[in-house]
């Protein structure tokens, strides 16, 4: 199965991988996992060694990442999901690679609570249990910049393209169809591919999924960008706002419900807006619960610079049936294709831990029936603060300070995550707000020193 197929098919055995691996000819197997920050990482072994691997044998060190375990209770396992087995479309120094995602196990053969992927199908469980299925959409956008001299990244884009604009403006076109090239031979369905308000700025949109392979889906995309990329000499950066005054990137996350008998739950042509009373509760339990989880889903200190009024950024606690200004809408198609949209996710979220933070605020607003009041039909963002005040739209977290504070009451964080990753997040970003606060600015330097 490669990642964009549905978790339904049936897994390979053992001997198949083994023989497609040969087939290929594949020289190097890279055991891919992420840790709680979701940055990919990797061991990579033999092709020799790669039968041992699938058959859970080969350990990592889980004290050396982030979030996982201490010295003195390192030892871990590599579980190889046999269902991402996939040859990559490049080869390193003229041999074959493939990748499998693993999940991360205990020595006792028990799955490590603190592997965000283990974390993930932890809650999915829950979910089917419910008579669920969790279906995600994200819309994933980044910058492509030029490189300094040296090789280091810069904040110079290479084209001067706006919203959908062509070649030759659009000097990201090789580049975007490169990208979506090598996801298709990767299985990927994509949707669509443009580029997007800024200069420098493009997102790629593919098949929804369920929500598991969509969160190894994501991490593929981010690994295939940021290779493709650099063979151009470009750098991709999934950064939330790396230039000031243009508009930052996001990952507006399309979230639908199907019922494990069949059908879309938040379908109904009877109800209202054409939404289910379902897909009402659930908008209730995102809009009471989204201020708790955010730091999850906007996980860094440059997060926030994205989240300001301006700049089309989603930062009122709102819905609405179309309207953009809201934070949470639900776009005009109805039937199969009814879905929510939350727009204040950016891709440095790690999506394994984003996507169950999503689902346990909306399920939570199911379970408790939350009413989500009216949708906002006025243009948020020409609204005084006043205004929004007497509508009761309040704004999502200013900072990551905040954003964190919210979530260390917020028992459907904890729930979504569970108490070591939940533990472990708040202990690691509160060291980074911390390095930030103290840190000394350039900006600092420019407006004080020559003055005082």
């Amino acid at each position: 199965m490669t990642p964009a197929q549905t978790s339904t098919a049936s897994v390979p055995s053992i001997q198949e991988i083994l023989a497609q691996a040969k087939a290929a000819n594949v020289k190097l197997v890279r055991l891919q996992f992420v840790d709680i920050h979701g940055l990919p990482k990797n061991m990579s072994i033999h092709v020799d060694q790669f039968e041992k691997a699938l058959n859970n044998e080969h350990m990592l060190d889980g004290s050396s990442i982030a979030g996982f375990r201490s010295i003195e209770t390192s030892d871990m396992y590599f579980f190889p999901d046999r269902s991402t087995f996939s040859v990559l479309p490049w080869t390193v120094d003229g041999r074959a690679v493939a990748r499998i995602i693993c999940d991360i196990y205990n020595p006792d053969g028990t799955p490590f609570e603190g592997c965000p992927r283990n974390n993930l199908k932890r809650v999915l469980a829950e979910v089917r249990e419910k008579g669920y299925i969790f279906n995600v959409g994200p819309e994933l956008e980044f910058f492509l910049f030029e490189r300094n001299a040296d090789g280091t990244p810069s904040t110079r884009t290479h084209d001067t393209a706006g919203y959908y604009d062509l070649g030759p403006d659009d000097k990201g076109e090789d580049v975007r169809g490169c990208i979506v090239d090598s996801l298709e031979q990767l299985g990927f369905e994509m949707e669509a591919d443009h580029h997007e308000v800024a200069q420098g700025q493009h997102e790629i949109d593919f098949k929804y999924a369920d929500a598991l392979l969509q969160a190894d889906n994501v991490t593929t995309v981010k690994i295939v960008t940021r290779k493709i990329a650099s063979e151009y000499g470009l750098h991709a950066s999934f950064m939330p706002k790396p230039v000031y005054g243009v508009n930052g990137s996001g990952m507006h996350c399309n979230q639908s419900l199907g019922r494990l008998a069949g059908g879309n739950a938040f379908a109904d042509e009877n109800g209202d807006y054409g939404l289910s009373q379902e897909a009402h509760w659930f908008i209730g339990g995102m809009l009471a619960h989204v201020r708790g989880i955010t730091a999850i889903t906007n996980p860094l200190v440059n997060s926030y610079k994205r989240l300001v009024p301006g700049y089309e950024a989603p930062v009122y606690v709102a819905w609405s049936a179309a309207n953009r200004s809201a934070l949470l809408r639900v776009p005009a198609k109805r039937g199969n294709a009814t879905r929510v949209e939350l727009r204040s996710p950016d891709p440095a979220a790690n999506p394994y831990l984003a996507f169950a933070a999503l689902v346990t605020a909306g399920l939570d607003g199911i379970e408790k029936k939350m009413d989500p009041a009216s949708p906002v039909t006025s243009n948020i963002y020409r609204l005084s603060e006043l205004e929004r005040e007497e509508m009761n739209v309040p704004s999502l977290p200013g900072s990551l300070y905040e954003a964190l504070e919210e979530m260390k009451n917020s028992t459907v964080a904890k729930k979504a995550l569970g108490e070591h990753i939940f533990n472990e997040f708040i202990k690691a970003k509160t060291r980074e707000w911390d390095q930030f606060r103290t840190c000394v600015t350039p900006w600092e330097l420019e407006a004080y020193m020559g003055k005082f």
